[in-house]
């Protein structure tokens, strides 16, 4: 019998890993993403994209947030509620980000709610690791399980990680929300079935 590993074990082992990567090595990896997600099909399809701005040792999303906005896709990021859920409003290039709450970049933007997620035809989302069966490791504060749960089945929902960050198994508990897919720098788009 193995031993499970516990959320908090694996997240604080996972983000103490992310903090002595070089800022190189991070840009490079957030190049690599960008590369790779903005080929995939239904990235480029979408009108509509929930994303978010990274923060701390996140893969960094700021250029592709900036590729997406320059070839006429509709960003949403999110706002952080005080009751912890993530509210939406627009991306309008990286002078309309402020900071926010828990050292997040938030959109100056108007909110549009904490549904305008549903309205997403694609919805990138942070994690700090995901299983190949698309259970995701968040920051442990449920807002993009809430939010998740607003999405629909057919919506390509992919957790943003490094590549040791998409592993065999991730702890979960029945409030979990599995993506259907993980991005990672070496592998790209990997989908779950």
């Amino acid at each position: 019998m193995h031993d499970i590993v516990s959320k908090t074990d694996l997240r604080t082992g996972i983000l103490e890993r992310r903090a002595i990567m070089t800022p190189e090595a991070r840009t490079a990896a957030g190049r690599s993403l960008r590369d790779a997600l903005l080929s995939v099909p239904e990235i480029e399809m979408a009108g509509t994209i929930a994303a978010y701005a990274s923060i701390d040792t996140e893969p960094d999303t700021r250029s592709l947030l900036f590729a997406l906005w320059k070839r006429g896709t509709y960003v949403l990021l999110p706002r952080l509620l005080p009751d912890g859920d993530l509210d939406w409003a627009s991306y309008e290039g990286p002078d309309s980000l402020a900071p926010g709450p828990r050292g997040c970049l938030e959109p100056t933007e108007p909110p549009r709610g904490t549904g305008a997620v549903a309205s997403a035809d694609v919805v990138l989302v942070p994690a700090v690791a995901v299983d190949r069966s698309g259970m995701r490791l968040g920051r442990g504060g449920g807002s993009y399980d809430r939010a998740l749960a607003r999405v629909g089945p057919a919506i390509l929902t992919v957790g943003l990680v490094y590549d040791a960050e998409l592993v065999d198994e991730v702890p979960s508990e029945p409030h979990d929300r599995r993506v259907r897919a993980a991005a990672t720098p070496a592998e790209g788009l990997v989908r779950f079935a």
